[in-house]
């Protein structure tokens, strides 16, 4: 697969990572749009949340909670979570992704 986050996942591509476990990973986004900035994956290749599927609700559970304890180790109290969803949506990387940005004031709409 030519997938970069797979590539991250097995190492072959190396990433400042902050976390890992057997089914997640979140490194710091390259790069990054706030003070704060990383990615938070699952090992499965998921094209997409709209490709997720009943199986995977316990994974996707996971990694919100992934990110809340990430986001509260990084003393954040207010953040955001974004995931894309195809070329319009802007998704770059077909792997399912999660950023959490935090550090400065949001606005909305996002852009």
């Amino acid at each position: 697969m030519d997938c970069v986050f797979c590539k991250i996942v097995t190492g072959e591509i190396p990433s400042d990572k902050i976390y890992e476990d057997e089914d997640i990973i979140a490194f710091n986004d390259l790069d990054p749009q706030a003070p704060i900035h990383f990615l938070v994956i699952p090992k499965k290749h998921i094209t997409s949340l709209a490709q997720i599927e009943e199986s995977d609700s316990a994974l996707i559970g996971r990694i919100m909670l992934a990110i809340q304890k990430l986001a509260s180790e990084n003393n954040l109290e207010s953040y955001r979570v974004v995931t894309n969803i195809g070329e319009d949506g802007g998704q770059t990387v077909p792997h399912l992704h999660f950023h959490v940005l935090g550090g400065r004031a949001f606005h909305w709409p996002p852009g």
